[in-house]
């Protein structure tokens, strides 16, 4: 029997039947904005990865149930929402995203049966039964402590916070819970989604994603509550490694990038976060006599006036705890818990582009996610234009390359399409390792 790891590697051949179609050779619309039909069905034609998208999802070559019984639901420009899709390859998907041209699409879970055939079936007999666990992180839960933007808006300094969630949360994915297969996503916009793809995280059930999502929210309360995190002591060694971390980000995306208590608001909000209130009344008259006083000159200053013994009552423990806490308030991953929670929430795909901003969801390289630039990210009208210019320069189109690879997209897709190799790698191990145990237990019958 051949080797399926070798066979592994013939997957990624330009001329795989998969893309065999035709790319439409009409005139790009360059000068349309980003949001217009014509250029969303120019990206969709010669730029969206559907080969490797397809056998991220499948985990295997041939069409298996984990793509066949998958949902997809599409926005359209009319921003009708079309949900319960299922294709049985990637040509069946780019068929129908050509012919229906969809603003975005999001991914499901797979389901006991095909999505389509749900009219026709009991109830009982139609229910998710995978999908990748994920994790969603949106800039907007930041608002109430980034002070540089607010809403929609989004630059750099704030970005720090989702690259402190990256961090934090890939690290405990893969040490607290061993997982492996973990793909992060730029939302286009201002936030990033983890998918976790391992066999083991696919296959959890509603109650083992909600006790994941729970272990892993720290940051408790709405925007209107006071102090969001309490924790009991001693800290637990996730939360504690989270701070090790995180503490110099602290010093410099929040103190420095930051400063939110430069003002007397910021002061308060931070006065309210200590224990001691004849620490805080020490404090509150130093910094009312030096007005625009830095954060991290205020931050010093706890400790300074603390140890002048300005407080009689002071607890030096209860102070620390509360500065850790401080800390963890303001660098820990805000997430949205409830997106992780369920089997049956859709989440965008990768590849999609952004209707607000024209930028693509690419993957983000969690081993360096400081290096990541959302500014940087190629908008599509862009990406078209690159396709023309890389004719301009007198490259020979008898070269059979995709349309990709002639464009700024190229890293992203080769990133993902190394990321969906390993993945069907270990996949592959996996279930041969499954049929050596079945045998043996046969033999020992």
């Amino acid at each position: 029997m051949a080797d399926p790891t070798a066979e592994l590697e013939n997957l990624f051949d330009d001329d795989d039947d998969i893309m065999a179609e035709e790319i439409s050779q009409q005139p790009l619309p360059l000068q349309a904005s980003y949001s217009d039909p014509e250029v969303m069905l120019a990206f969709y034609s010669r730029l969206f990865p559907y080969r490797y998208l397809f056998q991220w999802l499948n985990h295997s070559p041939s069409p298996t149930k984990s793509f066949t019984h998958r949902e997809f639901a599409f926005t359209l420009q009319n921003d009708a929402y079309l949900r319960y899709l299922a294709f049985n390859d990637a040509a069946a998907l780019k068929k129908d995203v050509l012919k229906l041209n969809p603003s975005r699409f999001e991914i499901g879970p797979v389901y006991t049966a095909n999505p389509r055939d749900r009219k026709t079936l009991r109830k009982a007999a139609f229910r998710p039964i995978e999908k990748e666990f994920v994790v969603d992180i949106d800039m907007t839960d930041y608002d109430e402590i980034r002070t540089c933007c607010s809403g929609a808006a989004m630059c750099n300094k704030c970005w720090g916070f989702i690259t402190m969630a990256i961090k934090t949360i890939d690290v405990a994915l893969r040490d607290d819970f061993g997982f492996e297969q973990i793909l992060w996503v730029y939302s286009g916009r201002r936030g990033a989604h983890a998918w976790v793809c391992d066999e083991r995280a696919r296959n959890m059930d509603d109650a083992k994603r909600r006790a994941i999502a729970t272990f892993l929210e720290v940051i408790k309360g709405g925007s209107q509550s006071g102090k969001k995190v309490d924790l009991k002591r001693p800290l637990h060694p996730s939360v504690q490694r989270s701070l090790d971390i995180l503490k110099d980000d602290f010093r410099g995306q929040v103190l420095e990038g930051q400063d939110p208590w430069r003002e007397e608001e910021g002061a308060e909000k931070l006065l309210r976060l200590l224990p001691d209130r004849e620490l805080c009344d020490a404090l509150r008259k130093k910094w009312n006599a030096h007005t625009g006083r830095p954060s991290i000159n205020k931050w010093a200053d706890i400790d300074a006036v603390a140890s002048s013994g300005a407080s009689k009552t002071l607890d030096t423990k209860a102070l620390m705890n509360a500065k850790q806490d401080i800390v963890l308030e303001y660098t820990y991953p805000r997430l949205d818990a409830e997106v992780s929670k369920h089997t049956n929430h859709l989440l965008k795909s990768p590849f999609c582009v952004h209707p607000k901003t024209g930028r693509v969801c690419v993957p983000i390289d969690s081993r360096r996610p400081e290096e990541f630039d959302p500014e940087s990210v190629p908008t599509v009208t862009q990406l078209l234009k690159e396709i023309d210019e890389w004719k301009t320069k007198g490259n020979d189109d008898a070269e059979k390359i995709d349309d990709w690879e002639k464009t700024s997209l190229k890293p992203y897709v080769e990133f993902f399409r190394d990321f969906v190799s390993g993945l069907m790698k270990v996949e592959i191990q996996l279930k041969k390792r499954a049929r050596e145990e079945d045998s043996t237990v046969k033999v020992e019958f």
